[in-house]
C-alpha cells in the first residue's frame, strides 16, 4: 500500500502559477526578479493557510534557479531546484521561530549568515512564525537584518503582524496576503477532485469553501475529511451531515414562515436546529447572512456580491422576488440586534425566539391577543347553530333547562347606560346568546348561555378602566371583580385625593427621601375630560426623571385602589425656581441649620473641637 499524503501537502504550490489568490504579490515578486531589484528583507503577513510560506519557498527557489522560464518560474530541473525539492539544499534555510525563539538561536543564525552559498547566488533564510521571537531575540537580530551580507536574503512570515517590533518592520518590505475568495477555492478543489477521480457537486464544494474561511490549507483538510466520510462519490447531504453545517434549506424555510406570519413554524424550526446540536448564535448569524444575500439578490447589478453556485443564486432570486425590500431591511435589523444582545441575555433561547416572533409579524400579522378573545368566548354560543341536526333528547332531559333558559333574557336584557360605550369583548359576550333565542330554547347546550352572560367582568364600565389596569388591580388583590360595581368609576373628591396622596408617605418609610418628598410636595388638582389630574411639584429635574421612570405608575395605582376609582391620573411638574426650598435630609445638614440659628451652639462646637 502506497504511503498516503494529505492534499494540503500533495498539492502545495511549487510555482508562482499554482499560488492561488495572491496575483498582485506574485506579479510584484516576479517584477523584482526580472529587474534585479531584490530587497535584503521581506515580511509576508496574513491569515493562516493563504500561502505565505509557500510563496517564500517559491521565491527563494526562483532567485537561485539557473534556468528560469520567460515567465520567471523555476525550471525544477537545475541542481538548485532539484536539491531544494529533495530537501538537501544548502542555499535555502528554514527556521521555525515558534520553537527557536531565544537569543542563542538567533546568534546561531547570524553566524550562519556569513557563510556564502555553495550553489546559486543567494542564501535565503525563511523565518516562519517570526512574531514568536522574544524581545531579546528581536534586538539581537536588528543589526544583521539591517546590514546583511550581499548574498543573504531574509523572508519573515507571520500571522500576527502587530506583535512585531516597529524597528523590524521598518527594515523589511511588507507584503499583506489576502484571504482566498470562495470562487478561487472552489475552482482549485474542483481541479483536485478531477485529478483524484472524485465526483462532487458545486454545492458541496461551496460549503467546504465557506467552512474554510478563506484558507486554502483548511479547505484541503476539510476536503480530505469529506472524502474519507463519503468516499469517491460525494453528495451535498453527506457533506452537511459530516461537517455539521447549517443547510441553506433551513434559512429558506424560515423566511417562508416569516412571509406567511407563521411564528409557530419558525419556533419549531429553531427547536429542530437546536436539537441537532447547532450553536444558537451561529444560527442567528447564518440567518443574518441569508437575509443579506436576499437583499443583494433583489437589487439589480449586485449579483457579483453573491459568492454562491448558480443553482443557489436562482433560488435566492426567486425568494427575494417574493420578499418586500422593507421587510428584508427590518428583518436584518432585528437579527443583527439579536446577535448584539445575545451574550447579555439571561435567557438566550427566549431572546432568539422573541426575535423570530417579531420577524413573523413584520408583514402585519396579529400580535395582540385582545382581538382573538371575542372569537374564543363566542365559540360556545355559536355551537348550537352549527349542529341543528342533533337527534332530539328525551323529554325529561329537554325539560330540565327550562328554568335557566327563562332567566337568560333577563341577564341579556340588563339595562346599560346608552351613552357609555362598552369593550368589544363585553359586547360579544352579551350579544352572543341573544343572537339565537330560538335555538337556545330547543337545544341542550343553550343551558350554558347564562354562564356566559353572568360574568362579573361585564359589569365593569368601559369608558375609563383599561384591560391592563383591571388585571393589575386584580393581581394585587385590591380591586376584585366583586368590587367593580357602579361606584368604581366615581369622580374622586379633590381634598380626599390630596389627603390620600399625602398618606402614601407612610407606605414608603423604607425610602425616607421619597416619603419626605410626598409629605412636603406642593399639589394641584384639576379636571381633564372627566378625569381628575393630581399634579405634584418636585424641586429638580433629577427627582422628576426618577419618579417618572420608577415610581409614577406605582403611586398612581395605589391612589386608584384606595379611592376605588380609575378616573384619576398623576403628573410630575418642576417647582418654579423662586419657590424652591432647600430641605435638609441628612443629619449633617440638619446640624448645620441648627448651628446657624444658635450662635451658642456654634461656639460650643468650636470650643470642643467637634466635627459635624
Amino acid at each position: 500500500m502506497a504511503d498516503y499524503i494529505v492534499s494540503a501537502r500533495k498539492y502545495r504550490p511549487d510555482s508562482f502559477e499554482s499560488l492561488i489568490g495572491q496575483d498582485n504579490i506574485v506579479q510584484t515578486l516576479k517584477n523584482s526578479i526580472i529587474r534585479g531589484q531584490l530587497a535584503h528583507a521581506y515580511l509576508f503577513c496574513g491569515p493562516r493557510g493563504v500561502g505565505k510560506t509557500s510563496a517564500a519557498r517559491i521565491f527563494a527557489k526562483t532567485i537561485n534557479c539557473a534556468n528560469p522560464t520567460a515567465d520567471m518560474e523555476p525550471c525544477c530541473q537545475c541542481e538548485s531546484c532539484v536539491s531544494f525539492q529533495e530537501g538537501r539544499s544548502y542555499c535555502i534555510h528554514e527556521l521555525d521561530a515558534a520553537s527557536n525563539n531565544s537569543v542563542d538561536d538567533i546568534k546561531a543564525l547570524i553566524d550562519q549568515v556569513n557563510i556564502p552559498p555553495q550553489i546559486g547566488r543567494y542564501s535565503v533564510y525563511i523565518v516562519d512564525e517570526v512574531h514568536m521571537l522574544s524581545s531579546s531575540a528581536f534586538n539581537a537580530f536588528l543589526k544583521t537584518l539591517e546590514e546583511p551580507p550581499a548574498h543573504a536574503i531574509f523572508i519573515l512570515a507571520t500571522t500576527e503582524k502587530h506583535k512585531i517590533l516597529p524597528t523590524i518592520l521598518s527594515r523589511c518590505q511588507t507584503y499583506d496576503f489576502n484571504r482566498i475568495s470562495i470562487p478561487d477555492i472552489v475552482r482549485n478543489l474542483k481541479d483536485i477532485a478531477v485529478k483524484e477521480n472524485i465526483s462532487i457537486d458545486d454545492e458541496s464544494l461551496h460549503v467546504i469553501a465557506m467552512k474554510a474561511d478563506g484558507a486554502m490549507r483548511d479547505a484541503l483538510t476539510i476536503f480530505d475529511q469529506t472524502v474519507a466520510f463519503c468516499g469517491t462519490d460525494v453528495h451535498y447531504e453527506d457533506v452537511i451531515r459530516n461537517l455539521n453545517v447549517l443547510d441553506y434549506d433551513h434559512c429558506f424555510k424560515l423566511v417562508d414562515s416569516f412571509l406567511a406570519n407563521d411564528y409557530g413554524a419558525a419556533l419549531l424550526k429553531f427547536n429542530e436546529i437546536l436539537a441537532k446540536g447547532f450553536n444558537a448564535l451561529h444560527f442567528v448569524s447564518s440567518l443574518s447572512s441569508h437575509l443579506r444575500d436576499l437583499i443583494v439578490a433583489r437589487s439589480g447589478g449586485l449579483e457579483s456580491l453573491l459568492e454562491l453556485p448558480d443553482s443557489l443564486k436562482e433560488r435566492y432570486r426567486e425568494q427575494a422576488a417574493r420578499s418586500p425590500m422593507q421587510f428584508l431591511y427590518d428583518a436584518l435589523a432585528i437579527t443583527t440586534a439579536c446577535e448584539t444582545g445575545y451574550k447579555a441575555s439571561i435567557n438566550p433561547r427566549l431572546h432568539i425566539e422573541f426575535a423570530l416572533m417579531k420577524l413573523s409579524f413584520l408583514l402585519g400579522g396579529e400580535v395582540s391577543l385582545r382581538p382573538a378573545a371575542p372569537a374564543v368566548q363566542a365559540a360556545p354560543a355559536a355551537k348550537p347553530a352549527a349542529e341543528p341536526a342533533k337527534p332530539a333528547e328525551p323529554a325529561t332531559q329537554a325539560a330540565k333547562p327550562a328554568a335557566p333558559v327563562a332567566e337568560a333574557p333577563k341577564t341579556a336584557a340588563t339595562p346599560k347606560p346608552a351613552e357609555e360605550p362598552r369593550p368589544a369583548a363585553v359586547e360579544a359576550k352579551a350579544e352572543a346568546p341573544a343572537a339565537q333565542p330560538e335555538q337556545a330554547a330547543q337545544s341542550e347546550p343553550a343551558a350554558e348561555a347564562p354562564k356566559t352572560t353572568r360574568r362579573r367582568s361585564a359589569k365593569v364600565p368601559g369608558t375609563v378602566l383599561s384591560i391592563s389596569s383591571i388585571k393589575e388591580a386584580e393581581q394585587n388583590g385590591k380591586l376584585s371583580a366583586d368590587d367593580n360595581n357602579g361606584e368604581a368609576d366615581k369622580m374622586p373628591d379633590s381634598e380626599e385625593l390630596v389627603s390620600v396622596f399625602k398618606g402614601l408617605a407612610k407606605e414608603y418609610s423604607d425610602r425616607p427621601r421619597l416619603a419626605t418628598m410626598i409629605e412636603n410636595a406642593m399639589t394641584e388638582v384639576k379636571e381633564d375630560n372627566g378625569t381628575k389630574v393630581l399634579s405634584f411639584y418636585v424641586q429638580n429635574v433629577a427627582q422628576s426623571d426618577w419618579i417618572k421612570d420608577k415610581m409614577l405608575t406605582d403611586l398612581e395605582n395605589k391612589l386608584r385602589v384606595r379611592l376605588n376609582s380609575s378616573r384619576l391620573r398623576m403628573e410630575v411638574l418642576l417647582m418654579p425656581e423662586e419657590e424652591v426650598k432647600h430641605i435638609n435630609y441628612t443629619p449633617q445638614e440638619q446640624a448645620r441649620e441648627l448651628m446657624a440659628g444658635n450662635p451658642e451652639l456654634t461656639n460650643l462646637v468650636k470650643d470642643m473641637g467637634l466635627d459635624v
